[in-house]
């Protein structure tokens, strides 16, 4: 198991955050095409617009190509949540107003570019924006990347592992590296060939969990709530950087979904995740990788089948 002694926790890490890479970026977002409404589709076509092909999984990568441009700066943060637990203990948790408090991370970013996306007021290129941050980053891509929930080691950016005999970083591995492996070993490379894969996988119900249990939370609006104990106060509002505005904050209510899928990637850090050992190769030595590619293709794949149900509760009610 990797020991407490390897973690070095260093905040400048957060800026190599991406989220399962271009691979799965696009991976989840060519699924959602499959997966919405003709109302729904011809939305999506027509704001993305041809710069993307009009399609998600085209504009996938977007969020992180322009998160260390000028403009986009503040936006790097919203890449992810610190849950403050102990994995390596086997306690693995998310809270919002623990790990969330100041409403800069993912689950605040989710609830704000869903409200804008449906905002009548805005011109259509922050609307674009809007649905380019649901549909690339906040909606399923991220936040269902287990690293991508969780603290330990900046999301495990400082912990230092070995994949096919080069070294890099336990963040690195999950982002791309054993997802590339796994499509030169099995689709020859091709996004398209996995992508299609999914796609049947999820419309044969062929996982380990019931695809009619990935859709359990998708409403839109239902506000999350909690009582928080320091303030004796029912805690329903949030303050979030506005992309049209991105130096002030935007008062939004925090929704219930967002922290259920937050919850379940980070289950997997405690199951998955951490429990390599040191000193191997991860991607060659004992059995890490192969259990680990069925989580990723769980995560992938529903990460899809929920960004196109939110899209359509959205855009097609």
């Amino acid at each position: 198991m990797v020991s407490v002694s390897l973690l070095v926790v260093v905040a400048a890490f957060a800026g190599c955050v991406r989220g399962w890479g271009a691979d799965g970026h696009r991976t989840v977002g060519f699924i959602a095409m499959e997966f919405l409404t003709p109302k729904t589709l011809a939305f999506v076509q027509n704001s993305l617009g041809t710069e993307f092909n009009r399609s998600l999984g085209t504009a996938a990568t977007w969020a992180d190509d322009v998160k260390n441009e000028q403009a986009f700066l503040w936006s790097k943060n919203l890449h992810f949540v610190d849950a403050e637990d102990d994995p390596m203990d086997g306690s693995c948790s998310v809270h919002e107003l623990r790990d969330c408090g100041n409403q800069i991370c993912i689950l605040a970013a989710i609830a704000n570019y869903t409200t804008r996306l449906v905002d009548k007021s805005l011109p259509a290129t922050e609307t674009q924006i809007a649905l380019k941050f649901i549909g690339e980053l906040y909606l399923l891509r991220d936040i269902s990347q287990p690293l991508h929930v969780e603290a330990v080691a900046a999301g495990g950016n400082g912990i230092t592992v070995t994949c096919a005999g080069k070294k890099t970083n336990l963040h690195a591995i999950w982002d791309t590296n054993m997802l590339e492996l796994n499509l030169d070993a099995q689709f020859g490379g091709s996004v398209q060939s996995y992508v299609n894969s999914l796609v049947s996988r999820i419309q044969d119900d062929d996982f380990s969990e019931p695809v009619s249990q990935w859709l359990s939370c998708t409403s839109t609006t239902e506000p999350f709530t909690v009582v928080d104990p320091s303030k004796r106060a029912l805690h329903t509002t949030a303050r979030h950087p506005d992309v049209a505005r991105d130096v002030r904050a935007a008062t939004i209510t925090p929704l219930a979904c967002p922290l259920v899928w937050a919850r379940e990637s980070n289950g997997f850090d405690c199951t998955t995740v951490f429990t390599f050992r040191n000193g191997t190769d991860v991607c060659n030595t004992g059995n890490y990788l192969t259990s680990a590619i069925p989580v990723i293709d769980l995560q992938l794949a529903r990460s899809g089948l929920r960004l196109a149900t939110w899209l359509n509760e959205l855009l097609d009610p």
